[in-house]
């Protein structure tokens, strides 16, 4: 890993300043002039951890898996929160990059473009930390440092669930490359993430996962976007965001789609030789199946595209860029500024629906059959 570290430096450094010229910018602009954030729940977890002595889960409620917790505690050692946790936000981002440039030179260019793809959210959402960890696991097991990759991807699934639906693609590599111990270093970073907790407060943490699986359409998934441009179904606040009333059933057949759609990718990458451009791309795939099809679409889950996708292989590279472009151009504009519009009356509905489709499209370009020969 620290060979191809070194080797793509001069593209690293380059990308990491252009990424730090592009989360500089969106404090200003129509970027800076309305803002919907996250970082004050983050300074409540931290504070009540650290100057009340609290135990996560136990003595109150945590919305995030164990993982997290780091990003919300650091920031709290100085007198400004939001500008600490942005700067952290900051260092991780750069660290992506730099590490999407081991991967692939030409990718890191596009990675930094990430605040200007997402917008002023990038300031106070800690997507990018899990977004580090699994770039991370990808470059360890490129390298053959299986070891270290599965650690950081157990990582990464301590911070947020999401990495979970590599992990058989990570598997079926380890395994076709004859390192079938290497998995278990994921396994006992994971267990040190969750054990600890797990004895302390086994509810609240069975309590903060269960939440999360059990939520409801939120309003900017498929499946509450088709609804809102057919009908004008009832709005309701909970599980920290605005989702459709009701709809068990409907929501449920979204859930089974999005299994669905993660299985396909990891058996398209079974179907053939693990190579280099197969691992990077259902990687790519299997993360927007869980975003496209999911019963939640926060505008931050394209973050966890952006790393991936200019990693993808061959001719449908450039466009997968394009239409993961187009899909975050398309969320900002009804995020922020026009996110209680939409939420209020469905204002641009239209456009939030096409939004969840051009992510869908990205599905179907990532995940169509790619066929290698196998190395030799």
């Amino acid at each position: 890993m620290t060979s191809s570290l070194r080797r793509s430096l001069p593209e690293s450094v380059v990308a990491a300043a252009l990424f730090v010229a592009c989360f500089v910018a969106v404090h200003y602009w129509f970027w800076g002039r309305f803002q919907i954030v996250d970082w004050p729940g983050y300074r409540d977890y931290g504070r009540a951890i650290v100057d009340q002595g609290l135990v996560p889960y136990r003595d109150f409620a945590v919305e995030y898996p164990p993982g997290s917790l780091l990003v919300f505690v650091i920031p709290t050692a100085f007198s400004n929160y939001a500008t600490a946790f942005a700067v952290l936000m900051a260092i991780c981002g750069v660290a992506m990059t730099v590490v999407v440039a081991a991967i692939d030179r030409r990718a890191a260019f596009y990675a930094a473009l990430a605040p200007i793809l997402v917008g002023s959210l990038v300031l106070s959402r800690f997507d990018l930390w899990p977004d580090v960890l699994v770039v991370l696991a990808l470059l360890g097991l490129l390298e053959g440092s299986e070891a270290l990759g599965w650690a950081f991807l157990g990582a990464a699934v301590g911070v947020k669930l999401w990495p979970l639906v590599l992990v058989p693609i990570a598997l079926l590599w380890s395994f076709r490359h004859g390192r079938r111990l290497a998995p278990l270093w994921g396994l006992g970073v994971a267990l040190a993430i969750f054990v600890p907790f797990a004895i302390l407060a086994p509810h609240g943490l069975w309590a903060s996962v269960h939440g999360q699986a059990d939520r409801p359409l939120q309003i900017e998934s498929l499946g509450a976007a088709l609804l809102a441009v057919a009908a004008h179904p009832q709005v309701v606040s909970s599980h920290g965001s605005q989702n459709i009333d009701g709809h068990g059933s409907y929501a449920a057949v979204f859930a089974l789609v999005q299994v669905c759609a993660v299985v396909v990718c990891w058996i398209e990458f079974a179907r053939g030789p693990v190579t280099r451009n197969r691992l990077l791309t259902y990687s790519a795939a299997a993360v927007c199946a869980f975003v496209a099809f999911g019963k939640v679409l926060s505008p931050q889950y394209l973050l966890w595209l952006i790393p991936l996708v200019p990693l993808v292989a061959g001719g449908r590279r450039l466009p997968a860029i394009v239409l993961l472009t187009v899909a975050c151009v398309l969320t900002q504009i009804w995020f922020p500024l026009r996110y209680f519009a939409y939420a209020d009356s469905f204002h641009l509905a239209g456009v939030v629906l096409a939004r969840d489709l051009v992510l869908v499209a990205l599905f179907v370009v990532l995940a169509w059959p790619l066929r290698e020969r196998p190395p030799g």
